[in-house]
């Protein structure tokens, strides 16, 4: 699926979590062939920490962050 780094949630991933765009990209390919949330592969795979895990999901609730962004 194509993806766009520059979306809200990648722009917040990215500068406030300090998420490397590589990172990133390999968070998405895992989301792609495992069906999951991005938020929780990024956890999964230690990406965030759970401080940030409950950060970010505060953060999609309040810009509700489409549900395409989420999983791909």
């Amino acid at each position: 699926m194509n993806y766009d780094l520059q979306t809200p949630l990648f722009q917040y991933l990215r500068h406030k979590l300090a998420i490397p765009t590589d990172a990133l990209k390999m968070a998405v390919k895992f989301t792609e062939s495992s069906m999951g949330s991005l938020p929780m592969i990024l956890w999964q795979y230690g990406l965030i920490d759970l401080h940030q895990l409950d950060e970010l999901f505060d953060w999609i609730e309040t810009r509700e962050v489409s549900e395409a962004e989420l999983s791909f």
